[in-house]
């Protein structure tokens, strides 16, 4: 008999235990999700680029007669610390277009529907609201307002920033140089960047579509890691095949970049939005577009 008490004591004492475990686990959690700061992710609409020869986008001749319609979507994060402001679209001077405007090579046609300031708003926000812009590059699709933001300071790859002021772009590309030369507040970054500090908001670099070419690391509250992949792929099938557009700066500097975000999106269980994917696009909740 005092065998068995001492049996339902000591099953007593372990449950009490456990009890106590799980207690202070529940409160270990309570503690880590109060302590992380709440990450707003908004997806706005910077237009939509028709591609009318594919066949730029892969080093053979793959796509030869394929066309496709991208998405050209940038981006509102919302820290504690401050707001980011992910890439800027293209032209607010195509709102006013009548029409769609079609490159003199005939290669795209693009439009955007609506300015930033009218976006802003539909979030609560104006352009003195952004504190910091990043682009994932310089290219004219991703810089369109760049400029439009006046109390914003540009987080800038050096060795971006090196390449859209060099000679070559100013004679060759002026238009990529004008969207970006006359802002005033910058700050020079060189590699990973952690802009608040606490690893929720990531500036990864991975050159190779332009020197200093970024995708952008997230991680939100409820959604968990995200990864915003800039330019590093354009569609689904071009990160299948680790294909690479033909008007990237250096080829082999873009298969080493696909290989380190996989690594990255591997390690961290991310998720992948390809920022040109109309499908990914969409996957956001809608307008305004926001993640959290």
């Amino acid at each position: 008999m005092y065998s068995s008490i001492r049996m339902l004591m000591g099953v007593g004492a372990l449950l009490l235990v456990l009890a106590a475990c799980k207690e202070d686990k529940e409160k270990s959690a309570e503690a880590a999700e109060a302590l992380a700061p709440d990450v707003r992710l908004y997806a706005l609409d910077g237009g939509t680029v028709q591609v009318n020869n594919l066949e730029l986008f892969s080093q053979d001749t793959t796509y030869r007669g394929e066309s496709a319609e991208f998405a050209d979507a940038y981006y509102v994060v919302v820290h504690p610390k401050g707001t980011l402001m992910w890439d800027a679209g293209l032209s607010e001077g195509l709102v006013a277009m009548a029409e769609p405007f079609t490159s003199p090579d005939g290669a795209f046609t693009v439009s955007r529907p609506d300015s930033l300031a009218t976006q802003l708003q539909a979030i609560g926000m104006t352009p003195a609201d952004i504190d910091y812009l990043s682009l994932s590059h310089t290219h004219f699709d991703h810089s369109g307002h760049a400029e439009s933001l006046p109390n914003a300071t540009w987080l800038v790859q050096e060795a971006e920033y090196d390449f859209v002021m060099s000679p070559e772009v100013q004679e060759q590309q002026p238009d990529m140089y004008n969207a970006v030369n006359d802002i005033e507040n910058l700050q020079k970054i060189s590699g990973d960047y952690d802009v608040f500090g606490d690893g929720t908001v990531v500036i990864k670099l991975l050159p190779g579509h332009t020197p200093g070419h970024s995708a952008l690391y997230l991680e939100l509250p409820e959604a968990g890691p995200v990864l915003l992949t800039g330019d590093m792929y354009h569609f689904e099938r071009n990160r299948e095949h680790r294909r690479v557009p033909i008007f990237n700066w250096d080829a082999s500097k873009t298969l080493e970049s696909m290989e380190a975000f996989e690594a990255f999106a591997d390690s961290t269980g991310a998720a992948v939005y390809i920022q040109h994917s109309k499908k990914d696009f969409a996957r956001l909740p809608l307008a305004p577009k926001y993640l959290n």
